[in-house]
C-alpha cells in the first residue's frame, strides 16, 4: 500500500541501542504475569469469549474489563476480590491502520489484575511498579506516568514510590479516563505507565521532532505506554450522568505484545515471535502454491504480511468464538478482514484462498493458552476456505473492473476518484467500498465519498 510517511517499524528493524534477543516470549510474560499476581491471592480466571455476554452494546470483546461489568456495578457477586486474567481482545476502530503502523493490532492480548472492592489506588500502584521493575526488569529512571488532571492522591502515591515530580505528566479526559465499555458501566480516572526509549525517536520518521518538548501522551513513540490502572469509581448512564459505583475497584490493562517488543528492543508489536511465526508460515505457503514469496524488505511488501498476519490471527479467534462472516453487525467486520487479507494477499501476487492455509500454524501457536481454539480448527478452517473462495470470485472481476475505471481517471489527470463509479463497482460488481478506497490510496487518490452516498 502507498507509503506517504513511513512509519517507524516498517522495516522491522530495532533501536541500535537495544539489541534484541527474544528473551522475552510471549509464553514466558503470560507465565510470570500469572505467577506475580497469584503469589499476591488473585484468582486465575480464563479469558472471556471475543462475543461478548450480555452487552448488545458491544461489538467484540475489547478491554479485559469486559466480562466482569456485572461484578464492577454490583448486580453479580464476584467469584473472588482479586481476580488475574489475561484476555483475547478485538479492537476494529483503527482497523485501516493495520499494516501501515507499527503498533496497530486488531487482534491483541490484555493483561489484566482486578480488584472488587478489595484493594485500590496505593495498592495497585506499588503491584505495577514492582512487576515493571522486579519481573520486567525495565529500568526505573525511563519509567513515565500520566495521572488525571486533578488526580493529586495518585500524584502522591507514585512521588512516594519514587517517582519524581518531573516523570509525572497531568492529562485530561480523553488521555486519562478511561470507559465506559459500551455506551453506559464502569469508568473513571486511571494513570498509565510509559517507557521512555529515548530522544532518538523524536528524530526518527514519524517522532515529534522535539525531543526537549516530548512528553508522554505527545503522538510520538518515544514515550511507549505499556500499562494503564483504571480507577472504577463511577457509573455512567447511557445520557453521560455519573454516579458513584456501591464499591470501588481496580481495572488494569497491558499489551502483551507491545510489552514483550519493548522487552526485546524492537520496534514493533509485529516482530514478537508469534506473529513472525505466521509470517514465516505466510511466506512458506506462498512457495508451495509454486509462487515466489516476495521478501518482506519493503514498505509495501512488509505492510502486506503484516495485514495478513494479523487478519488471519484475528478471524481465526473471531470464527473459533462463534463469531461467523456476514453482511451485518460483528459478522460484517469478521468478513471485512477477511477481504482485505485477500486483497493484501494480491499484492504478494497470490491469487487462490490463503489465510485458512494459516490456521494451523495459528492454532498450534496458541493452542496451549487457548484450548477452545484447537477444538474449533476444522470448523474455523472450512468457513474460513469458503468465505475466501466467495470473495474472490468477486475481486477478480472487481480489480479488472477497477483498472479500467484507474485508467480512465489517469488519461484526465484526476486526482479524485468519482463517487459514481465506486458506487459502480459496488452496486453492479459487488466490490466492497472499503476494498476501492485500498486500491485508490495505493494509487494516490480518494474518492469522493459524497457522491457516493448520493448514488446510494
Amino acid at each position: 500500500m502507498q507509503n506517504n510517511a513511513n512509519p517507524i517499524g516498517l522495516t522491522g528493524k530495532t533501536n541500535p541501542k537495544q539489541r534484541p534477543t527474544m528473551d522475552w516470549t510471549p509464553a514466558r510474560l503470560r507465565r510470570e504475569w500469572y505467577s506475580f499476581f497469584e503469589a499476591k491471592k488473585h484468582l486465575k480466571l480464563p479469558s472471556a469469549s471475543l462475543l461478548p455476554a450480555g452487552d448488545p452494546t458491544l461489538l467484540f470483546t475489547s478491554a479485559g474489563m469486559v466480562p466482569f461489568k456485572p461484578y464492577f456495578e454490583g448486580s453479580e457477586e464476584p467469584p473472588s476480590g482479586r481476580v488475574v486474567t489475561i484476555q483475547k481482545c478485538l479492537r476494529t476502530t483503527d482497523l485501516e491502520s493495520v499494516g501501515k503502523t507499527a503498533r496497530h493490532l486488531t487482534f491483541f492480548e490484555m493483561l489484566g489484575n482486578f480488584s472488587f472492592g478489595d484493594y485500590f489506588k496505593e495498592e495497585a500502584v506499588e503491584m505495577a511498579y514492582e512487576f515493571s521493575t522486579q519481573v520486567l526488569q525495565l529500568d526505573p529512571e525511563k519509567i513515565h506516568i500520566t495521572i488525571y488532571t486533578d488526580d493529586d492522591e495518585t500524584k502522591e502515591l507514585w512521588l512516594k514510590i519514587g517517582i519524581p515530580e518531573n516523570r509525572i505528566t497531568r492529562l485530561g479526559k480523553e488521555d486519562n479516563w478511561w470507559g465506559p465499555a459500551g455506551d453506559s458501566g464502569p469508568c473513571g480516572p486511571c494513570t498509565e505507565l510509559y517507557l521512555d526509549r529515548g530522544p532518538s525517536w523524536c528524530a526518527a520518521e514519524g517522532g515529534c521532532g522535539n525531543p526537549n518538548t516530548c512528553a508522554p501522551g505527545n503522538d510520538c513513540d518515544r514515550y511507549m505506554e505499556y500499562w494503564n490502572l483504571v480507577f472504577n469509581q463511577y457509573n455512567q448512564d447511557r445520557e453521560g450522568n455519573l454516579s458513584p459505583l456501591r464499591q470501588k475497584g481496580i481495572d488494569t490493562g497491558a499489551g502483551l505484545e507491545r510489552i514483550v517488543a519493548l522487552l526485546n528492543g524492537t520496534d514493533s508489536v509485529y516482530e514478537t515471535s508469534e506473529l513472525i511465526q505466521i509470517r514465516e508460515k505466510t511466506m512458506e505457503t506462498i512457495a508451495e502454491l509454486g509462487l515466489e514469496a516476495p521478501a518482506p524488505s519493503s514498505y509495501a511488501i512488509l505492510s502486506a504480511y503484516r495485514v495478513i498476519a494479523d487478519h488471519a490471527r484475528s478471524a481465526t479467534f473471531a470464527i473459533g468464538d462463534g463469531i461467523l462472516p456476514d453482511n451485518h453487525g460483528r459478522g460484517y467486520v469478521i468478513r471485512r478482514m477477511i477481504r482485505r487479507a485477500a486483497l493484501f494477499a494480491r499484492e504478494l501476487g497470490v491469487n487462490s484462498p490463503l489465510l485458512h492455509r494459516l490456521i494451523p500454524t495459528i492454532v498450534s501457536i496458541y493452542k496451549e493458552f487457548y484450548p477452545e481454539l484447537e477444538a474449533a480448527a476444522d470448523k474455523v478452517q472450512r468457513i474460513m476456505e469458503e468465505e475466501e473462495k466467495r470473495f474472490l470470485r468477486t475481486l477478480d472481476t472487481g480489480v479488472k473492473i477497477w483498472e479500467q475505471y484507474l485508467a480512465e481517471h489517469r488519461e484526465k489527470g484526476a486526482r479524485i476518484f468519482s463517487g459514481w463509479h465506486a458506487f459502480r463497482l459496488y452496486d453492479t460488481y459487488g466490490f466492497p467500498l472499503e476494498m476501492t478506497t485500498e486500491l485508490a490510496e495505493k494509487a494516490g487518490l480518494t474518492i469522493d465519498l459524497e457522491e457516493f452516498e448520493r448514488e446510494m
